[in-house]
């Protein structure tokens, strides 16, 4: 796993171009399905940049994000499973903590690293709660299992993103063939047209069959008066 200060964490972020984006039902199912689990009043997706944690989705607490300096998630990201912290008060990393301190109060931690397919963490899905707790195995596995949950409604994301893009793209190559079909390759001295299978038309025979034109044919007076002259000469 990367370390949490390393760039392949803010690249990947930008990558999935979730950083200050609104709030979506998905990921607030898992934070309200993770505190009803594990019986917190908080939880929260936490995604860490370079400066901050900023919180996808936050349930049971108002704050979007806090400095990087005061996380919990900053700690949980470099281990290998879930960081719990039963007692912040009796956490000599964490009892001095501005969160633990103040609002909201933090006293139990639970986050589960949100490890990418490159192997990478990310950020967390934690509960949180105002008094000392601790989780049995099944609730420890279920916040496991929801924060994998979370990754792939990140992948998920970036496939759209991906195919998007690969969609704007084949349309705009489609309409760059329909613009070049759309020069006809003419002979500049007896004006006949090329077609795909590189045979030569006139005209009036070509858009016939490729437009539906019906032609009336007549002579226009310059090309009337062109006539009458080589008969004089001749």
């Amino acid at each position: 796993m990367e370390d949490s200060t390393s760039q392949s964490r803010i690249e990947l972020l930008a990558a999935y171009g979730i950083m200050d984006t609104p709030e979506e039902q998905a990921f607030d199912d898992i934070t309200q399905i993770a505190a009803t689990i594990c019986q917190t009043e908080i939880s929260l997706v936490s995604l860490l940049d370079d400066k901050r944690q900023w919180f996808k989705s936050h349930h049971g607490i108002d704050a979007c994000q806090t400095p990087i300096e005061q996380a919990f998630c900053a700690h949980a990201i470099r281990a290998c499973d879930l960081l719990i912290v039963e007692d912040a008060q009796q956490d000599e990393r964490f009892r001095h903590n501005p969160l633990v301190t103040g609002e909201p109060f933090i006293r139990f931690y639970a986050g589960s690293p949100l490890v990418t397919p490159q192997g990478v963490a990310i950020g967390t899905l934690c509960v949180i709660d105002r008094e000392p707790k601790q989780l049995d195995n099944a609730q420890k596995e279920m916040l496991a299992a929801l924060g994998r949950q979370v990754v792939d409604q990140l992948e998920l994301r970036l496939y759209v993103q991906k195919l998007t893009a690969a969609l704007v793209e084949k349309d705009t190559a489609l309409k760059e063939v329909q613009e070049l079909r759309a020069i006809l390759p003419i002979c500049s001295y007896c004006l006949k047209i090329r077609d795909d299978g590189d045979f030569w038309h006139q005209v009036d025979h070509y858009l016939q069959h490729h437009a539906g034109i019906e032609f009336s044919h007549g002579i226009c007076p310059e090309c009337l008066e062109g006539e009458k002259s080589k008969a004089r000469e001749e």
